[in-house]
């Protein structure tokens, strides 16, 4: 039986071993099936990271496409049913790294707009696809990085869909409207080192900071409100120590927050160095801020996606804010509209990764009504 355009893209792209920051080609097979639809290819490199952004069109409403062709590492190869990068369909699955994350909405990225563009030639606004193989690693050369290029020119996107697997049982059945923000803190706690025999010639930092950490994972945040669920913290990771006989001179702690827009990254700084500083802990802290929470309202986006799922699937999709992060925090700052709208994730990043493979074809539909809904009204 002859597979599906969808189901025919996905497998080649797969076959691809585009471990980050690596893409392996998979830009340029896709550009080869978008320049005949009147793409024009911008390829954007930093450093080691491939990014492209393909457009159709000059003028406005901007709806752009956006994903990533890099993969997660694979894991033991000999704990998978069949090779990573064989692309096989089996039981009505396709099986690889990168079916579900993200390679299969790649595919139905393509192919929704080349049926879309065969069937409205002369539709209004203008189609892109932001692709970029550095998200599931730093995201320091990607997508980030082609966001301040279109902005230092004040290309601007209306509209921005992103690929990210967000489905839960049903293909449709949630959709991403904003996600958290995130927020790393990484502690150093000074103690004095000493033997654990002349503990008063010591101060052990471990000791020291027990009751901090336990006042952090006890603090009630927020809330959270209608959009998103309370802001979470969590240790994830504890070091101190060189030996059996030894009290540490210092103790390392790392921690995230999974913040909603309830709070925002400086006010839970100032929350966290209050804490310290009321137990009166001897440190040094440093912040990362991996991304601010955004969310998008409804609207043309939202209610494009939730339109097309319904004709599609006939599913009423469920707006939802759960989960990480996603590139979405660069974009989302620059105005756009963004959703995330993807296959089921069940088993993204795991050993055995797949995608119902009828499953692509109906994320291409729901796709290609999406660009009818917003480019063609």
């Amino acid at each position: 039986m002859p597979l599906s355009p969808t189901l025919d893209l996905a497998i080649d792209l797969i076959r691809r071993p585009s471990v980050t920051p690596d893409d392996a080609d998979c830009q340029t097979l896709m550009m080869s099936r978008l320049a005949p639809l009147g793409f024009t290819e911008e390829s954007m490199r930093f450093g080691d990271v491939d990014n492209l952004w393909a457009r159709k069109g000059t003028k406005g409403p901007l709806l752009a496409f956006a994903g990533h062709t890099d993969v997660v590492p694979t894991g033991p190869e000999k704990n998978w049913s069949h090779p990573p990068f064989d692309a096989v369909v089996k039981d009505g699955y396709l099986l690889g790294r990168g079916a579900a994350d993200m390679k299969g909405s790649l595919a139905a990225f393509v192919t929704a707009c080349e049926r879309f563009v065969a069937n409205y030639p002369n539709h209004k606004g203008s189609i892109a696809l932001l692709i970029t193989s550095d998200e599931e690693g730093p995201a320091h050369s990607g997508t980030v990085k082609v966001i301040e290029t279109l902005e230092a020119r004040q290309e601007k996107m209306d509209w921005c869909l992103i690929g990210e697997p967000s489905s839960t049982t049903s293909v449709g059945d949630v959709i991403k409207n904003g996600r958290r923000g995130s927020l790393h803190g990484y502690l150093n706690v000074q103690g004095v080192q000493g033997h654990v025999a002349y503990p008063h010639l010591a101060e052990n930092p471990v000791h020291t900071a027990s009751p901090v950490l336990t006042a952090l994972a006890n603090e009630h945040w927020d809330d959270g409100n209608e959009f998103f669920p309370a802001t979470t913290f969590q240790i994830t990771k504890l070091e101190a120590g060189t030996g059996s006989n030894v009290i540490p001179g210092e103790m390392l702690v790392h921690f995230n927050f999974r913040y909603c827009t309830e709070n925002t990254a400086d006010s839970l700084k100032a929350r966290v160095l209050d804490i310290l500083d009321t137990h009166n802990l001897k440190y040094d802290i440093d912040w990362h801020l991996s991304g601010e929470p955004f969310l998008t309202a409804r609207g043309a986006l939202v209610d494009a996606a939730q339109t097309a799922i319904r004709r599609v699937t006939g599913l009423e999709t469920k707006l939802s804010t759960s989960g990480g992060t996603s590139d979405g925090r660069f974009i989302a700052p620059t105005g756009a509209q963004v959703v995330e709208l993807g296959p089921i994730n069940a088993t993204i990043h795991k050993i055995d990764e797949r995608v119902k493979a009828n499953d692509l074809d109906t994320l291409s539909q729901i796709y290609e009504q999406m660009l009818i809904e917003l480019l063609t009204k």
